[in-house]
């Protein structure tokens, strides 16, 4: 097995570094500290997905006010509306750590009440699912793990699997981060993914996204000016074709 994330706590650390940069080893513990102070100071905010205005999304948990879990998370809470009562998977426990949620999520590393530890790609439910969505997560695949091997390969593996598990008039629904993984970012730029929706959203500010083109978004580059993402693409997938 090749080093991951997970692999070891120093491996954790030197991933963390080469990924976000040494400054954040200091200032994402002091956000974290500091987010009882700074959370009820935070403006309100919104900003538009298709069509609707959502609130930015403030927690502590993982300082989301400061990177793209501002606009995620609420995104992600918006369909779980729609698919009110549906069959839903989670792939990566992100929306659990925030949200009132009681569906299937698996993940491969995370261990937690209800997680379903398996690799996405080996994922045999028995069931199909009215929404599978997944925050944060396809990013790191083939890229952050053990994988071998072209990382996009993996990930369009990995859409392939998901839209399989598709009920009728299913939807698969990613958040992407732009500029972390650069064979995903290829992917996206050559029109690879095989999505049939995609809303781009930049953020312009500390505490404002917009939505903008495709070609704009993956120009921003990951980290500069904001922490984090400063670029997200929000991908819909209907089922495989019979």
């Amino acid at each position: 097995m090749g080093v991951h994330l997970y692999n070891s706590r120093l491996g954790k650390v030197v991933w963390f570094v080469r990924r976000f940069g040494v400054g954040e080893i200091l200032l994402k513990p002091l956000r974290c500290a500091f987010a009882p102070w700074i959370i009820p100071r935070l403006a309100k905010r919104e900003f538009i997905f298709e069509g609707q205005a959502l609130p930015l999304f403030y927690h502590r948990y993982n300082m989301t006010w400061a990177n793209e879990r501002a606009v995620e998370v609420p995104i992600a809470a918006e369909f779980f509306r729609r698919f009110a009562g549906k069959r839903v998977l989670e792939v990566g426990n992100v929306t659990p750590h925030y949200l009132d949620t009681a569906h299937t999520v698996i993940d491969k590393y995370e261990h937690g009440p209800g997680i379903v530890n398996e690799d996405i790609a080996d994922f045999v439910p028995g069931e199909r699912f009215d929404l599978i969505l997944s925050v944060s997560t396809f990013e790191h695949i083939g890229f952050d793990d053990e994988a071998n091997g072209d990382s996009g390969e993996k990930i369009m593996r990995a859409i392939a699997t998901c839209r399989g598990l598709l009920a009728a008039e299913g939807r698969l629904v990613l958040t992407l981060p732009l500029g972390y993984n650069p064979a995903l970012d290829r992917r996206i730029a050559d029109g690879q993914l095989g999505s049939d929706r995609e809303v781009f959203l930049k953020r312009t500010d500390r505490l404002t996204w917009q939505g903008v083109d495709a070609g704009e978004a993956l120009a921003c580059m990951y980290g500069r000016p904001f922490p984090y993402a400063n670029a997200v693409m929000i991908a819909q997938f209907g089922g495989l074709p019979e």
